[in-house]
């Protein structure tokens, strides 16, 4: 070997084997399939007690929190329209109403009764309107709220497992003894309920609750009804008492006024002259929108040994009958007077039957 061939062998580089990758041992490869065979089965482990139980009550939850809102909203819609008139129909029929749409169409379209015009032109009509509309849309609010959330919790715990019908059973003694316990307050709250779905008297009616109990109603409420007397005197009766209400100023009233005069009087005369007094206050410009009909006189109702009895009435608007029945008093005795029928120094004077003051 030259020289030259030594150096060039010696100069040249080692040539790198390359270095093997040492392989998986048996042992690492048994631990990450027992990590992933755990992983699964906690996995599905999961997903059998989610799909079990816990899932039925979120459905339930879920299903039981839309139904009760979709009753929330259609009960306040519903309410609310009633209380602030919306949507109310016209009073003329439709153009396009045939003969065939139906009684309902023609009774929709149909002319308003007195008592539509009446309850219409009443300024109080549509604040007791709202309030009955509101307390009503409240009570059936509750009972939803109350109807939903019972079933709710019953399918709850028949769906963890509890025994639903023991549950009812103990509920249902308890139930008997808080009903005798407080069997009052629900017949209270029972009345308060028909009381404003019937209508029978709302804010601002002059009402005779019985017991001393007359005035205006200020205030309807499920429990008790607040009447304001004439001297101020505030009453509050439970609803659940009031076995009889006189409503002086439901729909329409009737002013009456009935005049003493002497037994002697001409009965001729006298007619004459409360007739002329009934025609001032039909054409009186300040009273005559409250009359829905025209006063008129009755004639003789009473006699006794030194007066006659003779009345005069009138159809008015809620409410406005006592401020007519003391223009029929106060034109009668004016036209008795001139008339001749009473004297200005007669001791007998025409003398009125009391009427509640308002």
């Amino acid at each position: 070997m030259t020289p030259l061939n030594l150096a060039l062998r010696t100069a040249a580089p080692a040539s790198v084997s390359p270095t093997p990758s040492p392989s998986p041992s048996p042992s690492d490869t048994g631990i990450v399939e027992q990590g992933f065979d755990a992983t699964v089965e906690a996995g599905n482990a999961f997903w059998e007690w989610f799909t079990g139980w816990p899932l039925q009550i979120l459905v339930i939850l879920v299903i039981g929190g839309v139904i009760l809102a979709l009753l929330r909203r259609v009960i306040g819609h519903v309410t609310e329209r009633i209380a602030t008139g919306a949507g109310t129909k016209t009073t003329e029929p439709p153009k396009d109403a045939s003969a065939s749409s139906g009684a309902w169409r023609r009774y929709l379209g149909r002319t308003p009764f007195v008592e539509d015009a009446i309850a219409l032109a009443n300024p109080l009509a549509s604040q007791r309107r709202a309030q009955r509309a509101r307390t009503v849309g409240s009570v059936l609010r509750s009972t939803a709220n109350i109807t939903v959330g019972t079933i709710m919790a019953l399918m709850i715990l028949q769906a963890v497992g509890q025994p639903v019908g023991a549950l009812l059973a103990s509920a249902g003694v308890v139930g008997i003894a808080l009903g005798f316990g407080a069997q009052s307050l629900v017949k209270d709250f029972i009345s308060g309920v028909f009381l404003l779905v019937e209508d029978q008297f709302g804010v601002g009616d002059v009402v005779d609750l019985g017991s001393g109990a007359t005035g205006t109603v200020e205030e309807v409420q499920l429990r008790v009804t607040q009447v304001r007397a004439f001297d101020g005197t505030l009453w509050y009766v439970r609803n659940g008492e009031i076995l009889r209400a006189g409503n002086m100023t439901q729909q329409w009233s009737r002013a009456v006024a009935e005049v003493r005069v002497p037994i002697d009087a001409d009965v001729d005369v006298v007619r004459a002259a409360l007739g002329r007094a009934a025609d001032a206050v039909q054409a009186d410009p300040e009273l005559s929108p409250l009359l829905l009909e025209a006063p008129s006189v009755r004639g003789v109702d009473a006699v006794n040994d030194i007066t006659m009895t003779f009345t005069l009435h009138a159809q008015t608007r809620p409410g406005d009958q006592w401020e007519v029945s003391r223009e029929l008093r106060r034109l009668a005795q004016a036209e008795l007077r001139r008339s001749g029928v009473l004297l200005q120094q007669d001791d007998v004077e025409p003398a009125l039957l009391e009427e509640p003051e308002v």
